[in-house]
């Protein structure tokens, strides 16, 4: 309705707009995945170029914080200790990231795993780029999702033809 005068909006005889499901965008992607057009492919060589990069970066920042740690001269065993500890966070960040790409994560899960999650964050970057190589990063999930969606859409909208009072009835 028209807030000014109270009218309808769609003409008369017009069919009202639908409420058809639509699709979720993707970080970096909108919703071009749907289709796979307007750059798609050009976004995906993007972001697994970009993560890539990103990941190299952040691999030069931590060892210039563990040669701040060798120049501290804090001992052996701990610079072990923080060698060890960003190899398990970032493997550990680079699973949950991949499995996040494929089923939807737990908010419960996701909020406790979180300070693992930014110490290991070469592993997530990691995961975007090993995604990016073959899909946009979360595509197989909204796809499954927006094709669930659209097949229960098209089940509610669906129309009988004719009036079901009008039908003849049989005789046994």
């Amino acid at each position: 309705m028209s807030a000014e005068n109270g009218t309808p909006d769609t003409p008369a005889g017009s069919t009202p707009p639908t409420t058809a499901p639509r699709p979720e965008p993707i970080r970096f992607f909108g919703t071009t995945w749907v289709h796979h057009d307007n750059g798609y492919t050009a976004r995906r060589i993007a972001v697994a170029v970009g993560s890539l990069a990103a990941a190299a970066v952040s691999c030069l920042v931590l060892r210039v914080a563990y040669q701040g740690l060798q120049i501290a001269d804090i001992g052996g065993f701990v610079s072990l200790l923080v060698v060890v500890m960003f190899a398990i966070c970032s493997a550990l960040a680079f699973r949950t990231t991949y499995e996040g790409f494929t089923r939807r994560a737990d908010p419960d899960r996701q909020a406790s795993l979180r300070g693992l999650l930014a110490i290991g964050f070469v592993g997530s970057l990691l995961a975007y780029f090993v995604r990016s190589l073959t899909e946009a990063p979360g595509e197989k999930l909204h796809r499954a999702e927006y094709e669930q969606a659209r097949e229960q859409h098209e089940k509610r909208t669906a129309r009988r033809s004719g009036n079901p009072s009008k039908k003849k009835r049989r005789r046994t």
